[in-house]
C-alpha cells in the first residue's frame, strides 16, 4: 500500500502553482456545442452528449460517441478555432466508445435488454458515406474500444455492467465481463476472427465477475485493460488473448484530504486504504502504463499512478492533482465525501520531443497536463474545459488536443454538452486567471470558489478583495487578491466570524472597504431559510462588529433575490438589489441607500433591459469618479446569453427618495459589453459575471462566480479591462 503525505508536495506546490514559460503551452481556442450537430428535423432541446472522442488521421475531423442520441457525431475542424457541425450517424443502440482507423469509425454499441441479458456489437461506419457497413457481434455489453498502433487489431472491453440498484451495486453480479479482440484489414474487422479473452479468476475482488472498463494497446499489441470495480489491471496478448500479466491496482493512504461535504474547503481529513479503482489506462511506452484513479463504489484515490507492465508502482501522484485543482478554484466540495475531483478520462500524446499525460477531472471540469520524464512526471498546466470531461484525443500532427464533455443540462436550462479544442504553441497559459496558495503553516491548499463580490483597496493599486457566497455557508471568507501578478493570486483568506466562530446565515454578495481597516459586506437574504437581508460591518480580522438589517419598508416588498453589490459614497452605502421586488415596475430594480451616520434608508430605481428569456438583473455596484459602475446581466449561459455588460450612473442622479413612496428612475450609460471578455479564452459564455472593482490607479477588474463547481465547469474568469 502506498502512503501519501505532505512535505515534498507542499513545497512543490508552494513553488510552482503557476507555469511561467516561453515554452509551447496548450491553450483553449474553441468550444463546440454538440447540440448544433442535431439533425434539422430534431427538437433543438434534444439531449446530446459527447463522451468518447477520436480523430481522423489527417486531424481534420473529430468523431464522438453520443449515448443519449444513440448516434456518433462528427465535427469539421479544418479551422480548429472555428469548428463546424459535420452531422451524425444514427445507430441501432447506445454507443459506448469510438475509435477511428483509416476511413472507418469503429463504434461499440450497447443493445442490452437488461443487466442480466447484455448484448452489443461493433459497428463499422464509413466516414465518407456516413453508412454503417458491417456489424460484429460482441456477445455482451461493450465499453471501451481501442485500435492498435499498427492498425491490425481492435480490442473491446465487454463490461456487462452491474445493476447499481441491486444490493447497493456490490459485485459479483453475473454475467461476467471479458475482452474481445478482432483482426483488422484496412480498418475493417474480420468478425470471424473474434477472440474472447477470459478475465475471470484474476482479481482478488469478485474475481469471478470481472468488469473491464478501459483498454489501450501498445506497439507490441499488448492490451492493457482496467477492471475498475475489481481494482485490478490485466495485460493481454493481442494475438491470442492469453494473459501476459495481471496485478491489483492497490490502495493508498491519503492525509490532509477533504472528506466532508460541510460547505467548507477544509482538507484536514484522512483516508486509509483507499482502493485506486482506475478507469482510464494509457500506455506511456511499451513497458509503462498510467491510470486515472477515478474510483467506483469502494475507492477512488483522486490521482494517477504509473505502473510497470508487471505491476510495480513507478509513481503515485497522491494528492498532487487534487491540490492543483483546488488552487485553481475547481475543487468540487459537494463530492468531498465521494471521490473528490474524480480523475476519470486520460490521454497520452507526444508533441515535439515531449510526451504529455492529460488527466481529466470529471467533477472539477479541468484537465491536468503532466510531462512524462521517465521518473516523476512534471506538472505543466491546468486547462479549462466544459462540464464533465469524459474523453480526449491528442492530434500531434496539427498540434491540437480535443476533449469531449458529456454533461448536457438542457433540462434545467443549463449548459449544453461541448467539445473543447486546444492549440499547442509558444506563449503563456491563458488559464487559470486567478490562483490561490498553499497555507505555509498547515501545508494544505487555500481553496476558493463562488467569488460573488469584488472591491478595491482604497490606496494600493492592484490590491483587491473578494467574498464567497453561501455555497460555502460554513466558511464565509474575504479573499485578498494581488492583481499585479499573472495570473492574479489570492494571498490571504480572512474568515468572517461571529465571536470568533464561522458566521452562519450569510450569503455574501458584495464587499467594500470602510475606508479604514475593515469592510462593509452585503448579504443576500432568504427569509424562508432564515437568512436575513442585511449589511455587516467587519473589522480587519473578519469579525462582525455591526449588523444592519433591512428596514421593514423594504422587507414588506421583498423577494428572494436581494443585495448583490455594495459601494460607499461618503457616509452612504449604496446597495444593488439583484431583481425586481414586489413594488418595482417591470424592468426596474432598486439601488438602495443607507446612511451610516443617520441610519436613514432610501432608494432610486435603475432601468434593466427586457429579458429575451429568464431574467435580467444586477450583480455589482462600485464607485469611481463621478459615477457608480454597475454590472447588469441575464441569467443565461452559452449561446443563450445576451446581456453581460457594465453600465454607469452619474452620482448626481443618486438622490434617494424615502422607501415606500415614489422612487426616481436614474439614467444609465452603457460602458462595456463583457461577452467578448467571457469568450476570450475559447470557452462558452458563463452566466454569472458577479464582481467588478476599480483599483486605486483607475484600472477595472471583473470576476465570475463558478457556483462552487456545482453544475458548473468551475471556471473563475478574472480579468482587467484596463484604465477606466
Amino acid at each position: 500500500m502506498t502512503v501519501f503525505r505532505l512535505g515534498a508536495l507542499s513545497a512543490a506546490l508552494l513553488a510552482s502553482t503557476v507555469v511561467a514559460s516561453a515554452e509551447p503551452v496548450f491553450n483553449r481556442i474553441a468550444s463546440f456545442p454538440v447540440n448544433t450537430n442535431l439533425p434539422a428535423d430534431m427538437d433543438p432541446a434534444t439531449e446530446t452528449s459527447a463522451e468518447i472522442i477520436s480523430a481522423t488521421a489527417d486531424g481534420m475531423t473529430l468523431v464522438y460517441s453520443d449515448s443519449p442520441l444513440e448516434a456518433i457525431g462528427m465535427i469539421d475542424i479544418t479551422d480548429p478555432a472555428a469548428p463546424k457541425p459535420a452531422g451524425v450517424v444514427m445507430l441501432e443502440g447506445e454507443p459506448t466508445a469510438v475509435s477511428v482507423i483509416g476511413a472507418k469509425v469503429l463504434a461499440g454499441v450497447n443493445t442490452s435488454a437488461s443487466f442480466t441479458d447484455p448484448s452489443g456489437h461493433l459497428a463499422v461506419i464509413d466516414i465518407a458515406s456516413r453508412q454503417i457497413e458491417a456489424r460484429c457481434d460482441l456477445g455482451g455489453q461493450p465499453d471501451s474500444v481501442a485500435v492498435s498502433p499498427a492498425g491490425d487489431i481492435v480490442a473491446i472491453a465487454i463490461e456487462n455492467e452491474r445493476d447499481e440498484d441491486l444490493n447497493d451495486g456490490v459485485i459479483p453480479q453475473m454475467p461476467a465481463g471479458n475482452l474481445v479482440i478482432f483482426s483488422l484489414a484496412d480498418g475493417v474487422p474480420d468478425c470471424d476472427s473474434r477472440i474472447v479473452a477470459d478475465l475471470t479468476g484474476l482479481a482478488e475482488v469478485a474475481g469471478d465477475d470481472p468488469e473491464p472498463e478501459f483498454v489501450d494497446i501498445n506497439a507490441n499489441n499488448e492490451i492493457a485493460v482496467t477492471l475498475q470495480e475489481n481494482n485490478h489491471i490485466a495485460i493481454v496478448n493481442g494475438a491470442d488473448g492469453s494473459i501476459v500479466s495481471h496485478f491489483s491496482a492497490g490502495a493508498v493512504d491519503l492525509d490532509n484530504v477533504d472528506v466532508e461535504e460541510e460547505r467548507a474547503l477544509t482538507f484536514d481529513g484522512t483516508l486509509k486504504g483507499v482502493a485506486r479503482e482506475p478507469d482510464a489506462v494509457q500506455w506511456l511506452d511499451d513497458e509503462r502504463l498510467v491510470t486515472a484513479n477515478e474510483g467506483d463504489y469502494r475507492g477512488g484515490s483522486r490521482g494517477f499512478t504509473i505502473f510497470s507492465k508487471s505491476g510495480e508502482v513507478l509513481h503515485e501522484s497522491g494528492l498532487d492533482f487534487e491540490y492543483r485543482v483546488a488552487l485553481a478554484g475547481h475543487y468540487p466540495e459537494r463530492r468531498s465525501g465521494n471521490k473528490g475531483v474524480e480523475p476519470e478520462g486520460m490521454e497520452v500524446g507526444t508533441f515535439g520531443e515531449s510526451t504529455y499525460v492529460f488527466l481529466l477531472s470529471e467533477r472539477g471540469s479541468v484537465i491536468g497536463v503532466y510531462e512524462d520524464t521517465g521518473e516523476t512526471p512534471a506538472f505543466k498546466q491546468l486547462l479549462p474545459t466544459a462540464l464533465a470531461p469524459e474523453g480526449a484525443v491528442a492530434i500531434p500532427g496539427r498540434n491540437l488536443l480535443a476533449v469531449s464533455n458529456e454533461a448536457d443540462l438542457i433540462e434545467d436550462g443549463g449548459v449544453r454538452s461541448h467539445v473543447t479544442i486546444y492549440a499547442y504553441a509558444e506563449g503563456a497559459p491563458a488559464y487559470p486567471m486567478i490562483v490561490s496558495t498553499m497555507d505555509a503553516e498547515t501545508g494544505r491548499p487555500v481553496g476558493f470558489g463562488a467569488l460573488s463580490g469584488l472591491a478595491a483597496d482604497p490606496s494600493e493599486p492592484g490590491r483587491l478583495y473578494a467574498v464567497n457566497d453561501s455555497f460555502y455557508a460554513m466558511q464565509p471568507t474575504i479573499f485578498t487578491i494581488d492583481a499585479t501578478q499573472q495570473p492574479a493570486r489570492i494571498t490571504k483568506a480572512t474568515r468572517v466570524t461571529r465571536a470568533g466562530q464561522p458566521a452562519q446565515l450569510l450569503d455574501l454578495e458584495g464587499i467594500v472597504s470602510d475606508g479604514a481597516d475593515g469592510f462593509w459586506l452585503a448579504s443576500e437574504g432568504r427569509t424562508d431559510r432564515l437568512v436575513p437581508h442585511a449589511l455587516y460591518h467587519v473589522d480587519a480580522e473578519g469579525e462582525i462588529r455591526t449588523q444592519v438589517p433591512f428596514p421593514a419598508e423594504l422587507l414588506a416588498v421583498e423577494r428572494r433575490f436581494g443585495a448583490e453589490g455594495i459601494t460607499l459614497i461618503g457616509d452612504t452605502l449604496w446597495i444593488a438589489i439583484q431583481r425586481s421586488w414586489k413594488d418595482d415596475p417591470e424592468n426596474t430594480v432598486k439601488l438602495v441607500a443607507y446612511n451610516t451616520e443617520t441610519g436613514e434608508w432610501g432608494a432610486v430605481r435603475y432601468p434593466t433591459e427586457p429579458a429575451e428569456s429568464g431574467w435580467v438583473g444586477l450583480s455589482e455596484i462600485t464607485l469611481h469618479g463621478d459615477h457608480v459602475y454597475i454590472v447588469e446581466r441575464d441569467n443565461r449561459i452559452g449561446a443563450a446569453a445576451k446581456i453581460k455588460k457594465l453600465t454607469r450612473v452619474a452620482l448626481s442622479e443618486l438622490q434617494p427618495a424615502p422607501l415606500g413612496g415614489e422612487l426616481p428612475l436614474v439614467t444609465k450609460e452603457d460602458v462595456r459589453d463583457f461577452i467578448p471578455d467571457l469568450t476570450a479564452t475559447g470557452g462558452y459564455v458563463v452566466d454569472k459575471i458577479e464582481g467588478f472593482a476599480i483599483d486605486a490607479d483607475g484600472v477595472g477588474y471583473a470576476v465570475t462566480d463558478n457556483d462552487g463547481v456545482d453544475d458548473s465547469n468551475g471556471e473563475t474568469l478574472f480579468f482587467s479591462i484596463g484604465k477606466m
